[in-house]
């Protein structure tokens, strides 16, 4: 597969996770990178296959040791980050790494593979619906929603770093858009 990746980034409630988990039943040469997070793992969430869930300590050690391609606070002791390690698991596989990252992470990881990689952004149809879906999911405290609604209406001023922007209104239309660009950049 020559080691290309995917990145799929956009606000949290744009739809960008849904869309890669579509896409990874679709493809099977698809492999997710799993992030490294110091945030709570949810209840429906495992560790090493949704994020690999570490201290704030453990991160930090392994930033100064360089382990991560890309990493970011998010929220003030909220990192996330891909380790290397990551990637090179899934490229000995001859897969393609499939991200669904933060977008400054995703700016990131697109300026150190810019060559392999086909960087797309997942943007809602309205800050009204984004509030919408994050108030929907019923995960988030008054304190982390406000956090998220700053940081996603910060995030979408980054859509034109992306090759690509699917905006996501009616997730049917949204699925078949990512199909169509990850069987385009596949094929090349």
């Amino acid at each position: 597969m020559n080691n290309k990746l995917l990145l799929f980034c956009g606000p949290s409630g744009s739809g960008k996770t849904t869309i890669v988990h579509h896409l990874l039943k679709k493809y099977p040469q698809l492999s997710f990178s799993v992030s490294a997070t110091t945030r709570n793992k949810r209840t429906n969430e495992s560790d090493g296959q949704d994020y690999y869930f570490m201290s704030v300590d453990e991160f930090k050690r392994r930033k100064e040791n360089d382990e991560f391609i890309e990493w970011e606070e998010v929220y003030q002791n909220g990192y996330y980050g891909t380790l290397k390690s990551e990637l090179q698991r899934i490229w000995r596989k001859d897969k393609v790494a499939i991200f669904d990252v933060d977008v400054e992470g995703g700016i990131n990881i697109k300026k150190q593979y810019n060559d392999r990689l086909l960087a797309v952004f997942v943007m809602p149809p309205s800050m009204d619906e984004l509030h919408h879906r994050l108030k929907a999911r019923a995960t988030e405290t008054p304190d982390t929603f406000r956090a998220r609604t700053e940081k996603s209406e910060h995030e979408m001023t980054y859509a034109d770093k992306f090759d690509h922007v699917i905006i996501n209104d009616k997730l049917e239309d949204a699925l078949a858009a990512a199909e169509k660009l990850v069987d385009d950049f596949l094929s090349k």
